[in-house]
């Protein structure tokens, strides 16, 4: 079966999973003429999955693409999903059929990137302190620290990672790149935990797969630095997360942040949001304003693509479960 479609018509479907109020649907406006356009949500995407030729999944934390891809009858020619990981949409089934995955690759580098930076600045001025002494009417001075001339250890060398290389050393922050295997300017995984006894911060951006699922447990934060900090804004299965509670909770590094979780939304019960030393943000590391416009016009470039016969960018390895680099 080819991986692309040319000659696409009226008649060719899209279906879009839909994340549901308040969550706007994407702007397709322009698919009309050249596109019949369903919407589905989790409840429906079993049903109305054989119908289409693409499907949009624009519901990005929903695994409803994985629970319904097994079933019977016809299965899309492309999925591509409006985020940087795929791993909530990849079954067996899915990874061995000859369907096209594309993924948001380019859209969240910069905005997660700054992200990353900001909360390196927050960390080494103690900025979540000083807002705390405010609503205390509390005066107490404190010495801050200076990032210049730190080490930082970014894991995961595809765009999102190169990103924040750049704007870590923009900041005078000696920086080192950790990915799969070595290549011009990137570690190979070999190399890691020798970095990691270095650095003052440890930025994980790693795609999940079943490498990396687990990647930073308790022998990882052991080898780091007890004046390190650590940020998540890859996958939240990445870390383990009773280990990191157990590794803040004994100060056996200096801090963390943690923007991607297990289980989203984060639990009120859990015991990540009263851990010593930790930030807590809701997955909003790449979500800057129009960003959702962004996602939908990057779906549009990528359709153009598919209906001329031509393969979309940003095409994702099943079995890898990434966007190999280059």
């Amino acid at each position: 079966m080819s991986e692309t479609k040319s000659e696409a018509s009226p008649e060719t479907t899209v279906l879009v999973l839909d994340a549901g109020p308040p969550t706007p649907p994407p702007r397709l406006g322009s698919l009309t003429g050249r596109a019949r356009v369903l919407h589905a949500d989790e409840s429906t995407l079993a049903g109305q999955l054989p119908l289409a030729d693409v499907l949009l999944v624009w519901d990005f934390t929903s695994d409803a693409v994985r629970r319904a891809w097994p079933g019977e009858g016809r299965r899309p020619r492309w999925v591509h999903t409006a985020s940087a990981g795929v791993d909530h949409l990849m079954c067996p089934e899915l990874a061995a059929s000859d369907t096209l995955v594309t993924n948001a690759r380019g859209v969240f580098d910069q905005p997660i990137a700054e992200y990353v930076a900001a909360l390196v600045l927050a960390m080494a001025k103690d900025l979540p302190r000083t807002l705390e002494l405010q609503r205390e009417h509390s005066w107490r001075h404190r010495e801050t620290r200076r990032i210049s001339g730190t080490r930082a250890c970014v894991v995961g060398s595809g765009p999102i990672g190169r990103a924040i290389v750049r704007t870590l050393k923009a900041l005078g922050i000696t920086t080192a790149l950790v990915g799969r295997t070595a290549r011009a300017g990137v570690h190979a995984s070999e190399d890691l935990d020798r970095l990691l006894s270095r650095a003052d911060w440890v930025v994980c951006a790693a795609p999940l797969t079943d490498e990396t699922r687990g990647m930073f447990d308790v022998r990882r934060f052991g080898v780091m630095q007890p004046s390190a900090h650590f940020i998540n804004i890859g996958r939240g299965p990445l870390v383990v997360e009773d280990d990191l509670v157990a590794t803040l909770s004994k100060r056996w590094i200096a801090g963390a942040a943690l923007d991607v979780f297990e289980h989203e939304p984060l639990p009120a019960d859990s015991p990540l949001w009263t851990t010593p030393g930790l930030l807590v943000s809701p997955h909003m590391s790449g979500d800057t304003v129009g960003w959702r416009d962004e996602l939908g016009a990057q779906f549009l470039e990528l359709y153009k693509a598919w209906e001329s016969g031509r393969q979309p960018v940003n095409v994702v390895d099943k079995k890898r479960g990434y966007v190999p680099g280059h």
